[in-house]
């Protein structure tokens, strides 16, 4: 068989490697690499793990296969006019940023018209964060060609939001941050793609950084590639690198467009249309639900059988054979940064139904006479879950509007409907709930909204979830990065020792004199870490976690070595108490505050805990032989919920009303730490 080998200055599409007669590869190079540090073999390809290549191969097809092609298209057709693609990548690597860019110059908003930034996160505890935390869908028009695109989070613990919206899409754009590369969240969201068969186009971005090294981040990219057994055809990624911020891209890093457009050609030529059966049976998964006041739930999903109508009579079903029969009364397209109404929509499309009302994520809306269910959405398990109960401190009712059990179960039951890796379980008494979910992140998250929502309740320390297998207690590890200066790396270093973390490798990065610690550590010794590490290395290191597996138990660990100081009576704090109990600790309290027994005042500069009294008046008497001396009282630490979370213990309680967060003791424990 003859080869012909070419160097070309771009990268061409993508990889068939179908090919029986004749063969043309081209293929790009690193600057000063060989053709020697490539490897080929006939009729397979596969890469050396030296060379991230890009490679299309041209090939010609025996008469015989080319009507076995003609025979499959029976049942399937593949559509040109439609691309679906998802923006994957680690968290702060610009993925809602470089959506923006998307939406401006496709002309989705008007040339006068105010937009903020990062418009794609629409929620205000996104806004707040500066996070993504729910998927969303929003499309745009490039030559014709309907892009629908998927903004995802970047955070491990909203790993599910990732998870169930690969089902929808054909392509993803890995988006990798030009200094940092490929980070732990990249590699989850890279291995979900991979296992779909997705094609991928890694955009490099934040090129425009003083110390951007896109050589090393496209080596690091391709080996990570290849640790996830990625095929041949997947290896041979197109990189694109671009400048979110600035709205530029372009094929050479050193030769930018003044535009996107090299980005929206390369997803066109390098990620598929949807493969379809256009004339089949009606088959539509739902991915995603939202709620409208007045249409009600709306089912969120790709076509991927059929054409779907709008006042169409359909079947919905459950993978275990489950039927029920509804009607579509209202149907959108995704438009722009809108829904549009719709008539009908063909097989490959994203759309939004309404009038299912009872329909979950997961089940499959499908032709009312001949439906079928489509395999549904698999997420991984839980790691952390949390005990959520009604409030019984001396303050319930002040602030909250939903205070009873059953208003505390039915919010939780109804989280489940659209936050596919949580579970809820009922606990060991009529008003505990069992919360699991991804992280730490993940169930603050939820307490974070239903505080917004009038709730008040109180939650408990978290609890890592493990495993016995083989009468052997298994615990889940994570991955831990710490980016952080060196001068602060000894104290870094020593705290993830005593938390049973082993470091793995340990690199330098770019040109700022930081290092990256790679470390493998259990679950339970990332409670409450991060606050001890950023004081460790006076606020400048940059943890990032991701699951990694189940391992055996690591032994005890202390993750808090100082007490808490406890208020021992129901009061208002009193400047003249504060400041004798400022001696024994950090108070988390001012003057003129209502406290109540065993509620959390301020941490013990020693192990165990301390009762104080923080109401405690200044005897009022006719004599006075001195006269008033000003108190100084030190400012008190301000702890937000997250905070508060990760610095309870077993034996305490964080106390979340929609004005306040308090912690206290938990009546309920005995242990006496006093």
């Amino acid at each position: 068989m003859e080869m012909t080998v070419g160097i070309h200055n771009y990268v061409t599409p993508r990889l068939n490697t179908s090919f029986k007669n004749s063969c043309v590869l081209r293929t790009q190079l690193p600057v000063g690499r060989t053709l020697s540090s490539c490897t080929f073999k006939t009729p397979s390809f596969s890469h050396s793990r030296r060379s991230p290549l890009h490679s299309f191969i041209k090939c010609s097809v025996s008469e015989a296969e080319a009507t076995d092609t003609a025979t499959e298209k029976v049942e399937f057709v593949r559509r040109n006019d439609i691309r679906n693609i998802a923006i994957v990548a680690h968290v702060d690597h610009g993925k809602t940023t470089l959506v923006d860019a998307m939406l401006k110059q496709a002309k989705v908003f008007r040339d006068n018209q105010v937009v903020e930034e990062r418009i794609m996160d629409s929620n205000d505890l996104e806004r707040e964060r500066g996070i993504t935390i729910l998927s969303k869908n929003t499309s745009i028009t490039y030559k014709d060609t309907k892009m629908n695109i998927i903004d995802t989070p970047g955070h491990s613990d909203f790993g599910g939001e990732v998870e169930r919206v690969l089902n929808m899409v054909e392509g993803i754009l890995l988006v990798v941050d030009s200094v940092e590369g490929p980070m732990p969240q990249t590699r989850f969201v890279l291995k979900k793609a991979l296992e779909f068969g997705h094609a991928v186009v890694v955009v490099v971005n934040k090129i425009d950084r003083p110390s951007a090294r896109p050589e090393f981040v496209i080596n690091s990219t391709f080996e990570l590639f290849i640790e996830l057994n990625a095929s041949d055809e997947q290896c041979d990624f197109q990189a694109v690198y671009a400048s979110g911020i600035k709205g530029m891209a372009g094929l050479d890093p050193d030769n930018l467009a003044d535009d996107l457009g090299p980005l929206f050609e390369t997803i066109i030529r390098c990620i598929p249309g949807p493969r379809v059966k256009k004339d089949g049976a009606l088959q539509m998964l739902v991915t995603s639900t939202e709620y409208d006041e007045h249409k009600g739930r709306i089912a969120i999903g790709r076509l991927h059988a059929g054409i779907l109508n709008r006042g169409m009579d359909v079947r919905i079903c459950t993978p275990d054979d489950a039927c029920r029969f509804g009607k579509v009364s209202e149907l959108f397209v995704f438009e722009k940064f809108s829904r549009a109404p719709a008539e009908s929509v063909e097989a490959g499309d994203i759309c939004a139904v309404c009038g299912v009302g009872d329909v979950q994520i997961g089940e499959t809306i499908a032709d009312k006479a001949d439906g079928k269910p489509l395999p549904t959405i698999s997420v991984e398990e839980p790691t952390v879950k949390m005990a959520f109960s009604i409030n019984t401190s001396p303050f319930v009712g002040r602030e909250g509007k939903y205070v009873t059990s059953r208003n505390l179960r039915d919010r939780l039951y109804r989280e489940l409907e659209r936050n596919l890796a949580m579970k809820v379980e009922d606990g060991e008494t009529a008003d505990t709930f069992l919360v699991s979910g991804r992280g730490t992140l993940h169930l603050t998250i939820l307490i974070e909204n239903m505080r917004r929502e009038n709730y008040e309740f109180m939650v408990g320390p978290p609890k890592v979830i493990n495993k016995k297998v083989d009468d052997k207690v298994l615990e889940p590890y994570e991955i831990a990065t710490v980016e952080v200066p060196e001068e602060h790396m000894g104290a870094v270093v020593e705290l993830l020792g005593k938390r049973r973390g082993q470091m793995f490798d340990m690199q330098g990065v770019g040109s700022e004199g930081t290092t990256l610690l790679k470390y493998k550590i259990p679950t339970r010794g990332l409670l409450g870490l991060r606050n001890a590490i950023l004081t460790a290395s006076r606020g400048t290191a940059i943890l990032n976690t991701i699951f990694d597996s189940y391992g055996p138990w690591a032994g005890d660990m202390t993750t808090r070595d100082l007490g808490s100081l406890v208020a021992f009576e129901d009061g208002t704090s009193t400047s003249y108490a504060l400041a004798s109990s400022q001696e024994r600790g950090q108070l988390f309290i001012k003057p003129g505050v209502e406290v109540y027994k065993g509620q959390i005042v301020g941490i013990h500069q020693r192990p165990g805990d301390l009762a104080l009294n923080v109401c405690k008046k200044k005897a009022a008497t006719n004599v006075r032989s001195n006269k008033e001396v000003s108190v100084v009282l030190d400012t008190p630490l301000d702890y937000s919920l997250d905070d508060c979370i990760e610095y309870i213990q077993e034996d305490e309680l964080v106390e979340v009303t929609p004005k306040s967060v308090r912690m206290s003791k938990n009546p309920k424990m005995n242990k006496k730490g006093r």
